[in-house]
């Protein structure tokens, strides 16, 4: 009886990892088995730049170097594909485009969440352990993935982040001059910041106190200058996306507030419901519970710029004089809470309309919005009923049982 051949096994060709060497075919992206060859890479993008590889649980590459350039020889667009994890940092984005250009695919790890990975832990923090944890964690599929905007809300980010250090600059310097001119007993009328510069013109000066503030006052045209520019550098891209132009129907929501919102948000199906955008935004009690539910402030998470345009947002309604069923649900919360609480309340209800509007891609309807504050009160009222007498039951009964006692 004849015996079958003896199978032998076949060696997985030998990854290309040198650099200069021809550019990888289709086998060498296969293994012998048909299975997709991917490499599991992590870096610490900081000072220096710290590349960790690892495959089936160990270390097999380690480097550091200054520039990321360098990487080429592990990472280049002529090197095995690579899922390669990155923490968040301000070359993120940066990260992407260029990872991907070279053939791998960019994994943004949630800066927030890194410690459930062990970074950090029993004290020992370097590049070069972070690096291994990332991959370790990458490869056994724990990574906290961060969500990557889309190109196009990258660059409307990016303008409005010079619009911001464009406004805190000016505020800055508008503060500067006040306080200086005060120190010579002179007190300038309020007005919008824009129009600053005319106030200090107009403004009676003895000599000495104008040329004190005459480089600022420079320095404030310039900054008035640049905050046009910017603005209408934002109103264009604004003008290229219909979201913009839906959120802007909203009350108390102007291109800079819409624009902020859909940077940050970048995608409405991101999120299941209006809550988890709300506490994405950092716009709900924190919570500590351990047998007792205790709720706190706000968590403050999330991106802070937004969620101070937003109250912003609330101030607005809650001060316009035209009637609208946000102002007088605002106004009620007000009356029962103060002025901060319904404030913040305000903002929080305001994100999650925002978000249901350009969910369901609709503007906004001041008829539905009032029909859902007045059926929230009507339910608010019945539960204030309910407890009430509750109440007024509960302290019969202790009356009863007590005399019962005697």
């Amino acid at each position: 009886m004849a015996t079958a051949p003896k199978k032998h096994k076949v060696v997985p060709p030998p990854g290309a990892n040198a650099f200069g060497t021809p550019a990888r075919s289709e086998t060498q992206r296969m293994r012998a088995k048909g299975r997709t060859t991917v490499r599991t890479v992590a870096l610490d993008y900081g000072n220096r730049i710290t590349l960790c590889e690892v495959s089936n649980g160990e270390v097999i590459a380690r480097t550091t170097v200054d520039d990321f350039g360098e990487l080429q020889r592990w990472l280049g667009p002529r090197t095995m594909p690579a899922r390669v994890a990155v923490e968040t940092c301000r070359e993120a984005w940066w990260l992407v485009r260029k990872l991907k250009a070279w053939g791998h695919e960019a994994v943004i790890v949630d800066a927030t969440r890194v410690r459930q990975l062990g970074i950090g832990q029993h004290g020992r923090k370097t590049d070069r352990i972070d690096a291994e944890v990332l991959a370790r964690s990458l490869e056994k599929g724990l990574i906290p993935c961060a969500h990557v905007l889309s190109e196009e809300r990258q660059e409307l980010r990016l303008q409005l982040s010079v619009r911001r250090a464009l406004i805190e600059a000016r505020a800055q310097y508008i503060t500067t001059v006040r306080g200086l001119l005060r120190a010579h007993g002179y007190r300038l009328r309020g007005g919008h910041p824009a129009s600053f510069v005319n106030v200090v013109r107009e403004a009676a000066l003895d000599s000495a106190a104008r040329e004190l503030v005459t480089p600022l006052v420079v320095v404030l045209e310039t900054l008035n200058t640049q905050v046009r520019q910017c603005d209408g550098k934002i109103e264009g891209l604004a003008t290229r996306d219909p979201v913009i132009a839906k959120l802007k129907t909203a009350p108390g929501v102007g291109t800079v507030v819409a624009a902020a919102f859909v940077s940050v948000v970048d995608d409405a199906h991101r999120f299941a419901g209006a809550h988890g955008l709300e506490s994405y935004l950092g716009l709900v009690p924190s919570e500590h519970t351990s047998g007792k539910r205790r709720l706190g402030a706000i968590s403050k998470h999330g991106n802070p710029y937004l969620r101070a345009l937003l109250v912003q947002t609330a101030w607005t309604i809650l001060r316009m004089k035209t009637a609208d069923p946000l102002r007088e649900w605002g106004r009620a919360v007000m009356q029962r809470r103060g002025g901060r609480v319904a404030v913040v309340a305000l903002a929080r209800r305001m994100a999650g309309i925002l978000w249901a509007m350009w969910r369901k891609d609709t503007v906004y309807e001041a008829r539905r919005v009032g029909h859902e504050s007045a059926a929230g009160l009507r339910l608010q009222a019945q539960s204030i009923q309910f407890q009430a007498a509750l109440i007024v039951r509960a302290g019969r009964k202790r009356i009863q049982s007590s005399l019962s006692s005697y």
